[in-house]
């Protein structure tokens, strides 16, 4: 899949590969760093829960020199536009973990009889027994890691694989040896047991990044695979979704579902939009209004012209947005990415030491190498790699479930500190569509409403479309207004009962009004003020209880923002230009203040990119929502307190995540080096701290607002 996307001064191909093997945050770190070692590529970022990664890169650099480049250190990679779906993470994991919890269990009940004090001939039948069963086993189900150990050996590297293969290989030919000579001890319940745990921990986490990426599947699943669609001619046709241009009118019953973006021409209904903006409240549609792909037509049949199909619907752009929520480069990856990098090393020096150490102290090579097996065994980095990435992924999950898209999730641990909160007025603080003054709408007589209305559902003016929606609802019925015309910039003329009417620009210039204008009455000034979001109080109160100052940074007038400035109580700063916005964010930067930038306009990428986080609502233009960290979807405010109190629930979790892979080995390291471990007890206690990192993470996925 190759895109084009401009980097500074030049054009930059973009690539994505489908890389199957990657499974943590060493895999992430090896294959960034390996792609961005090629002169030509300019970076390398990976979404782990796709399994994928982005490279940009220049056009003389082709997609095989970037396969070439993973193959070169150990993972196989192909365009993601060659595979229909992403291979599943976890079907090639559940055969090992059968295998694994079969034998280990079969194995553990013939242990049991040795530690009840089975000796001689049945000691070494049970031994055997257990070799048998053990040693295929093992085989089999160390598979992914075996594999994935030696393609990091044979290449000169090293993975958190490699202490797992060389602890299991060791412990089965150490106990092999010992059934052979007839010796009291015997590890295979110790290597499965260690095996049955490691499978287990990465399905669960295999699992998780399969569903955090099934849900774009799933939504892009949505969108009907075609419509029928209106010829030149009058005549209807079934046409499938891929066919189907901009231009083109579809029929869409009621209970059908939209294949493409469109405009509503002609009828009248409501629809489910829930799967785009989280709210289950039918949202009723008429001529004139847009309408998405992948929402339900509830009541009525409407035909719709097209707008957008296939990747330009607002469907795929928030398919877009949920794939991008994977990994990214926080602190805490980093930190967790560097530990793991250097624990391989360390890990095998340490257990070095440690037989060296014994032989030295007059203990037998056989017991210094069993002691050794326990270190490299217990002492694997899976729970301090798999700390971070998990969490994050779990809280994309669960925000996702709120109606907020983390596009970043580097994005989290940056909001998760943020004290000052700068919000834009139009179509952030406010929806950003016009409404007409609801008292001077109740002032008008029901002619007056009448005829307004008839001559408002002529126009697709945004005034106008606004004014139809307003007085529709409270139930007027258009006024038989004939020879209707639409002069562009000066409204709409007709005649009711003989008299001329008009719905038409103020005389006062600089108003966002209409006139309506009845020959031999009044004219009627009917204002439009944009409505604050709902819930808009309710989130800012809890923006300021969780210790954020919010205020106003507007490009509108001080006119239009005051109205605002007092509905809210916040201070405000009006007609503020992009570089104005910019410069106000990087003097609170400098003053200290951890920024969040809330906008929606063109004019508000510069500041979206500059505040240390920055959310957007998902009616942004695609400068806007391109920009920001974090989308939110949905009519209501209370998205941002939702995504600060999921962004600090997951940072808190990432910190116990590492607090419990750093105890874990403080505890367990010293004991595995004075020998009170043995192999059997050190992979349960390993395989136990990355399964506890995992259930950990997994709270986030299942949290509630």
């Amino acid at each position: 899949m190759n895109a084009i996307v401009p980097i500074s001064d030049e054009r930059l191909e973009e690539t994505v590969l489908l890389v199957p093997a990657m499974h943590c945050g060493g895999c992430m770190a090896k294959v960034e760093r390996g792609l961005e070692t090629l002169p030509e590529v300019a970076r390398a970022r990976v979404n782990l829960s796709a399994r994928q990664v982005r490279v940009q890169h220049h056009p003389g650099l082709g997609v095989p020199e970037l396969v070439a480049a993973l193959e070169n250190i150990g993972f196989a990679s192909q365009p993601r536009a060659d595979v229909v779906a992403p291979p599943s993470a976890v079907k090639p994991l559940l055969a090992p973990l059968a295998v694994a919890g079969f034998a280990s269990m079969n194995v553990m009940l013939m242990s049991v009889s040795i530690w009840s004090g089975a000796a001689g001939p049945t000691r070494d039948l049970f031994h055997w027994l257990s070799a048998l069963i053990g040693v295929p086993a093992i085989a089999y189900a160390g598979r992914p890691f075996f594999s994935s150990a030696w393609s990091a050996l044979r290449r000169g590297r090293t993975n958190m694989d490699v202490p797992i293969t060389i602890g299991v290989t060791l412990a089965t030919a150490l106990s092999l040896y010992e059934t052979i000579v007839g010796g009291g001890h015997a590890w295979f319940d110790g290597a499965l047991m260690l095996l049955l745990f490691l499978l287990a921990g990465r399905t669960l986490d295999a699992a998780m990044r399969d569903r955090a990426r099934a849900g774009v599947d799933t939504l892009l699943r949505q969108a009907a695979t075609g419509a029928m669609v209106v010829g030149q001619d009058g005549a209807v046709s079934w046409v499938s979704a891929d066919r189907i241009v901009p231009g083109s009118l579809m029929r869409v019953a009621a209970g059908e579902r939209l294949a493409a973006d469109g405009e509503i021409v002609a009828g009248e209904t409501a629809v489910d939009q829930s799967l785009l903006t989280g709210e289950s409240a039918p949202v009723a549609v008429r001529g004139g209004d847009s309408v998405h792909a992948g929402t339900l037509n509830l009541h009525a049949p409407v035909d719709v012209r097209v707008t957008a199909t296939g990747d330009d619907t607002s469907l795929a752009e928030i398919a877009r947005l949920m794939e991008a929520a994977g990994q990214a480069r926080s602190a805490y990856v980093r930190l967790a990415d560097r530990a793991a990098r250097i624990y391989a090393p360390a890990v095998h020096t340490l257990a070095l030491v440690s037989f060296i150490g014994w032989l030295v102290a007059g203990a037998s090579v056989y017991n210094a190498t069993v002691i050794a097996i326990a270190v490299l065994i217990i002492t694997c980095p899976c729970a301090i790699g798999l700390a971070v990435p998990v969490a994050q992924v779990a809280a994309c999950a669960g925000l996702m479930r709120q109606g907020i898209m983390v596009k970043d999730g580097s994005a989290l641990e940056r909001l998760a500190r943020i004290d000052r909160a700068l919000i834009d007025k139009t179509g952030s603080l406010t929806l950003g569509r016009p409404a007409p003054a609801a008292d001077v709408l109740a002032a008008l007589s029901a002619e007056e409403a009448a005829v307004a209305l008839a001559l408002a559902s002529h126009s697709r003016h945004p005034l106008s479309r606004a004014l139809t929606v307003a007085l529709a609802g409270e139930g007027h019925v258009a006024a038989a207004v004939e020879d209707v015309r639409e002069t562009p910039g000066l409204g709409m003329r007709g005649r009711w009962n003989g008299m001329e009417v008009a719905l038409r620009r103020p005389d006062v210039a600089g108003q966002s009004a209409t006139a309506l204008d009845i020959a031999g009455r009044p004219i009627r000034l009917i204002p439009f003020v944009d409505q604050l979001r709902p819930d808009c109080g309710e989130a800012l109160a809890r923006l300021t209880a969780m210790g954020v100052s919010c205020s106003i940074l507007s490009g509108d007038n001080a006119r239009a923002v005051s109205p605002i400035a007092r509905a809210t109580g916040l201070t405000a700063q009006a007609n503020a230009s992009p570089a104005d916005k910019r410069d106000a964010i990087a003097r609170l930067q400098n003053a200290g203040y951890r920024v969040l930038m809330v906008g929606d306009g063109l004019n508000d990428g510069p500041a979206l990119a500059a505040a240390d986080a920055s959310i957007a609502p998902a009616s942004a233009s695609d400068v806007g929502r391109q920009a920001a960290d974090i989308v939110f979807l949905g009519d209501s405010l209370l998205g941002l307190p939702r995504a600060l109190q999921g962004s600090r629930r997951t940072m808190a979790v990432v910190r116990q995540n590492l607090g419990l892979a750093i105890g874990y080995n403080v505890l367990a390291v010293p004991l595995a080096i004075l020998g009170y471990v043995t192999p059997l007890v050190a992979a349960i206690a390993m395989s136990t701290s990355s399964i506890l990192v995992i259930a950990n993470s997994l709270r986030l996925a299942r949290a509630r607002p």
